[in-house]
């Protein structure tokens, strides 16, 4: 073959095409070195990397990137030189991939504190609107979490958001709420169990906490139903009554036990209020805490808390537990939070029993992934419930225990009437070794800057994320929120990692939040 033809089937476009030598195509063509067709020692010619530079050749504009896997350095050893190290941590759960780069982003409290040693406290606050992933994203944490070997613990469930979850694992589903389930304040639960095993000194140590825990609880309960803490004197009351109740009691007392002990008045109880045997002095100082009392058991919260627990937790189930109170009503606000806050404290008990045993070599050791979903509401109810939750979740790193509680915004944390709790309050973020960020208002950056600073990227990605989504004419309904699974990991002063959570076709199943919308008889207009 010869002339224009040849130049053809060789790569080459034909040179009335190409302007010949002195035209202006081929001068291109020729200046042009990666885009260069070029000839074999053999004189073959062979395309250049975008394909034959003439018409139907094949040639590409745009070249696309190589497909990436990732392996371990075991695995890819033997790719050298096309192996490359991974700019985030690739130790914990696989939450999803980064945004900027697509590589995987490995992340979760207890990894990066156990493993990694990249924080300092295995806990983590998670701030974002609502409907953008939240509940999703911990899903994912806590299911990766399951698979090496962590006992996971949903302490007050109140949409559901972990109950499908929970129960696809294997694990024990607690109900509580009117008419569904009670929960005994003063109810040692394990502890007494497990105090029975151990040595003289552990036990002692684990009655002590125990007694403590409850006291702590009945003062929060009081502080919830009146708005207010409670006075010293009465929390004095209290716990002596608390100890007089351990003594004459048997077996596992209610606060109708503890209100009946108030209102005999042994001498123990009555000598820490100074009656000095003055019938009138001693009804004075302990009537507004019986009465209180009496609130919490005929009141809006009674049902919940004037029976014995109606069931306990277990630590023997690998799938681990989910405390459903998504029967108690949005209205109830006050025993939303009471039983949260009851939920929160049953959970930790449970936690130093089991450590207690594995302390002596009486069970096996192990960690826990607790979640404290919607922070805010026990925040808001009664002044001086900071305090409680602080008790609870100050000491998460000696508990062998990761943490991550869930709320929406800083203001939730920061907009508490005193301005004592709203320092105690802040210092939950600024104590959690991990922030993960969703879409929050632009508002909100001066308050989470006070925790984490964020550079001016960092903002308006996050400020980005929050926008409402568009209105689909064709559908008639809002298109998919531009920050849905998207979120961004800030540990200290570092850059932070944004991310989006990609979810497997078996966890989709157990992440419909919509199910009562689903297979529904009514049916939109046609």
């Amino acid at each position: 073959m010869s002339g224009p033809e040849e130049s053809v089937l060789d790569g080459e476009p034909p040179a009335e095409e190409s302007g010949g030598k002195g035209g202006k195509r081929g001068k291109k063509r020729k200046n042009n070195k990666n885009d260069k067709n070029k000839k074999t020692d053999k004189g073959v010619r062979v395309p250049g990397y975008r394909g034959f530079a003439r018409r139907g050749g094949g040639r590409v504009s745009y070249v696309e990137m190589p497909s990436e896997w990732r392996g371990t350095t075991v695995q890819v050893c033997g790719l050298w030189p096309f192996a490359a190290g991974t700019g985030t941590p690739m130790v914990g759960v696989p939450l999803g991939r980064e945004l900027i780069s697509g590589a995987a982003l490995c992340c979760d409290p207890i990894s990066w504190f156990q493993r990694a040693n990249l924080i300092h406290n295995p806990s983590a606050l998670v701030l974002g609107k609502p409907g953008l992933g939240k509940s999703t994203m911990i899903r994912r944490m806590l299911l990766g979490l399951v698979g090496q070997g962590v006992f996971p613990m949903v302490l007050g469930d109140l949409k559901p958001d972990y109950v499908d979850l929970v129960r696809a694992m294997g694990g024990q589903i607690i109900k509580l709420g009117r008419g569904l389930g009670s929960l005994n304040v003063l109810d040692p639960g394990a502890t007494a169990a497990v105090a029975s095993r151990l040595p003289e000194g552990a036990r002692t140590k684990l009655i002590a906490d125990a007694h403590g825990r409850r006291l702590n609880m009945v003062a929060a309960l009081l502080t919830i139903v009146r708005g207010a803490p409670i006075a010293d004197t009465e929390r004095t009351v209290l716990n002596a009554a608390l100890r007089v109740l351990d003594e004459r009691h048997q077996g596992v007392p209610i606060l109708s036990d503890l209100i009946k002990v108030i209102d005999d008045g042994p001498e123990r109880l009555r000598s820490v209020t100074l009656a000095r045997g003055d019938e009138v002095r001693y009804r004075t100082a302990v009537d507004p805490l019986h009465a209180s009392l009496l609130g919490v058991m005929d009141g809006p919260m009674g049902e919940t808390f004037a029976r014995h627990t109606t069931t306990a937790i277990q630590l023997d189930n690998p799938g681990g537990v989910c405390i459903d109170i998504s029967g108690i009503d949005d209205s109830d606000a006050e025993l939303q939070a009471a039983v949260l806050l009851a939920c929160w404290s049953d959970g930790f008990a449970s936690i130093e029993a089991a450590h207690a045993l594995a302390d002596e070599g009486l069970g096996p050791r192990r960690h826990f992934f607790v979640v404290l979903d919607e922070l805010w509401r026990v925040l808001r109810s009664g002044r001086g419930l900071v305090d409680r939750v602080d008790a609870l979740t100050r000491l998460n790193r000696q508990r062998g225990a990761g943490q991550v509680m869930i709320t929406h915004t800083m203001a939730d944390l920061l907009s508490l009437a005193d301005e004592s709790d709203r320092m105690k309050a802040k210092g939950f973020a600024e104590r959690a070794g991990m922030v993960i960020c969703g879409g929050l208002p632009q508002a909100e950056m001066p308050m989470v800057n006070e925790v984490v600073r964020l550079s001016s990227i960092e903002e308006r990605m996050i400020v980005d994320w929050s926008t409402p989504p568009s209105w689909n004419p064709d559908l008639k309904e809002d298109s998919e929120p531009p920050g849905r699974g998207r979120f961004l990991v800030k540990v200290g002063g570092r850059p932070g990692i944004p991310f989006k959570v990609e979810l497997t076709s078996v966890e989709k199943d157990v992440n419909d939040t919509n199910k009562r919308w689903v297979n529904s008889t009514t049916r939109p207009p046609a």
